[in-house]
């Protein structure tokens, strides 16, 4: 397949200008004439709804929760990156550019990360005019602070609460257009199939979570702002409802699925605490502005940390890294995590686990300045762990967090199905092999407000595109496929629980294909997916019927699209043979242990396309060239 990223030509500062003024446009009288389905309502897919409603489209908006406002968005806590250079610091678009592509270890189009680099300055007037809670200073103007990868303060917050309160401002935009009759929110509705016709995406098959109703909604074109795949591994810092299926699904109805081995593990997440815990808490990047990362020097010092004087700690990500310190990417500090706690060095119960300690900034600003910055997270560790933050460090590890991988699209946020946009984590362009920290609303929010309501607009006005309705050959092919995978799943009445099939992918996935993988794990790791996935599909209990509220069926049905997407991970991982970013194979690293990039031959994106069920998938690639920013060992230093 001849993939066409449609990037634009002439300098990149005036790339995204120059294709929005070029792009075709829809009247405002022929606008109510088209209606876009939007799947999912977190910070991408409700900005987009709102903002094609704002426009006059007929929009129908999907949610697998009971409200909007339930999206996983509300989680990401630390803040959101803009480069307003409001600390004089000597930030700007340029300088975010180069951030970003450099954090995703040279992985990611040039022409992507410049555009959000530069409309990322709107997106902050926009939610402040939404009236978003940013922390300001004491004479008005908006705080920042800073986060991972970064030595500029360019990430603007509220509180620990900076996800919710963007999602805020997003919902109510979006439910203004819901009271306007623009758009039609269906709640606790999943999405099971894409609808295909003439090669073109026109509608989704649904299944009503309540009543277990599969229905068909067609539409002139479809955007999915369905999120991550992180859940992949079971335990993640993920909402538990997270999945890939709705992005899975059009996959196999023939969206590219790029980079898949991309995934991010976060550096300070509350360690595992027992064997069937079922997810796991993320502390926010944050906190690691004030919090010093240590360990004992010595292997097997189990003292408390009170009891380990200085001379017997090592704040190994200062000694490492001092040019960014306890500030260094998360893939980078996620390694070196695991590097210390393999060297016996670990603290906690487990042994896996390091110092995230504040003592010295309480000591220097006083409790209650970190209280303000901090307290909700701080709550919250107390909470799960039963101790007490501003007494004794925190105890963090590594967890699986974000997924860089995802559709493939274009400039334009589509995918290789003509009229099926993609935004959001759910798309792959614009984190390479790792995501810097507030990078992820930005995205969200920029591919929501400021990117996809041009794109579509074009779709539409350039395409000619017939009536079609739920009559349709290939709409009802789509419900009868539908409905014979939920009577199979339905019909196997197994022994083995969902969940247990579930434990089992996410282990394989951990220890194989996470924090660091290799040929032998990998090849492991295929065979024994497959058998995993031959058993599930004749030992699998799902009880119930179709026809209720069911959320075995539910899980059924995302675990199965997990157990082939963690194939098609270690298959990607496999063959991508060197180390970038969060993709870290052990044979390809440098004597100080860092990723080892090989730019001759895997300087691309790679795009896998399905081919059937018992098919191999067939690897497209697209080359990356880079013109303005040349390819170097990342240093942090």
């Amino acid at each position: 397949m001849t993939l066409n990223s449609r990037i634009p030509g002439g300098p990149i500062e005036r790339a995204w200008q120059t294709t929005k003024f070029n792009m075709k446009l829809v009247n405002p009288a022929n606008k109510r004439k088209y209606h876009v389905i939007v799947v999912g309502t977190g910070l991408a897919g409700a900005s987009c709804a709102a903002s094609l409603g704002e426009l006059g489209y007929n929009v129908t908006a999907f949610c697998f929760q009971d409200s909007p406002r339930r999206a996983h968005s509300i989680a990401a806590q630390g803040g959101i990156n803009a480069a307003k250079n409001y600390r004089n610091d000597g930030d700007s678009i340029y300088r975010l550019f180069y951030d970003t592509l450099k954090g995703g270890d040279f992985r990611a189009r040039e022409h992507n990360v410049y555009r959000l680099a530069e409309v990322s300055v709107n997106i902050i007037d926009q939610c402040v005019a939404q009236g978003v809670p940013f922390a300001r200073e004491y004479g008005g103007t908006l705080a920042n602070r800073s986060f991972g990868g970064a030595q500029v303060s360019r990430t603007f917050y509220a509180r620990g609460q900076t996800g919710q309160q963007l999602l805020i401002g997003a919902y109510q935009a979006l439910e203004r257009q819901v009271a306007s009759g623009q758009v039609k929110m269906l709640a606790r509705t999943e999405m099971v199939d894409l609808i295909v016709i003439d090669n073109k995406a026109r509608g989704i098959v649904t299944r009503n979570l309540i009543t277990g109703k599969l229905e068909i909604h067609m539409a002139d074109a479809v955007a999915l702002a369905t999120g991550g795949y992180g859940n992949v591994f079971y335990l993640s810092t993920n909402a538990k409802g997270s999945n890939v299926t709705a992005g899975w699904r059009a996959h196999k109805r023939g969206a590219l699925f790029s980079n898949p081995c991309f995934t991010q593990i976060h550096p300070t997440c509350i360690p595992v605490s027992g064997e069937y815990q079922s997810k796991l808490t993320l502390m926010s990047e944050s906190l690691r502005n004030d919090g010093r990362i240590w360990v004992p020097k010595n292997a097997g010092d189990r003292r408390s940390p009170d009891q380990i004087p200085e001379d017997d700690r090592d704040y190994y990500l200062e000694r490492m890294y001092p040019s960014f310190g306890n500030l260094s990417p998360r893939d980078i500090s996620s390694r070196a995590a695991k590097r210390v706690c393999d060297e016996g060095r670990g603290v906690g119960e487990t042994g896996l686990g390091v110092y995230l300690d504040f003592r010295d900034s309480i000591q220097r600003l006083g409790e209650n300045a970190i209280r303000e910055r901090y307290g909700n997270l701080f709550e919250i560790y107390e909470r799960i762990t039963g101790e007490n933050p501003y007494k004794v460090p925190m105890r963090i590890f590594p967890a699986v967090h974000y997924t860089m991988g995802g559709l493939w699209v274009d400039y334009h946020l589509m995918s290789t199905i003509p009229g099926l946009f993609v935004l959001g984590e759910a798309n792959f362009s614009d984190h390479g092999a790792n995501r810097l920290g507030a990078s992820a609303l930005m995205q969200g929010l920029a591919d929501g407000y400021f990117v996809a309501p041009y794109t579509i607009t074009n779709y539409l006005a350039e395409t000619k595109l017939e009536k079609v309705s739920a009559d349709h050959a290939e709409a009802k092919g789509a419900l009868e496929n539908a409905t014979n995978l939920t009577n199979r799943l339905l019909s196997i009445r197994g022994k083995k629980t969902v969940t247990q099939f579930h434990r089992e992918l996410g282990k394989i996935m951990w220890d194989y294909c996470g924090m660091a993988r290799n040929k032998q794990g990998l090849e492991f790791a295929i065979g024994r997916i497959r058998e995993i996935r031959e058993e599930f599909w004749q030992n699998v209990s799902v009880p119930g019927s179709g026809s209720d509220l069911n959320q075995q069926l539910e899980n059924a049905g995302r675990v199965a699209d997990f157990i082939e997407l963690g194939e098609l991970m270690c298959l990607d991982a496999l063959d991508r043979n060197e180390s970038c970013g969060g993709h870290f194979r052990e044979e390809y690293q440098t004597p100080e242990g860092e990723a080892q990039r090989d730019d001759e031959n895997y300087a691309y994106v790679a795009a896998w396309e399905y081919k059937g069920e018992n098919a191999a998938p067939v690897l497209n690639k697209e080359p990356l060239s880079f013109e303005y920013v040349k390819p170097a060992q990342r240093s942090y230093k």
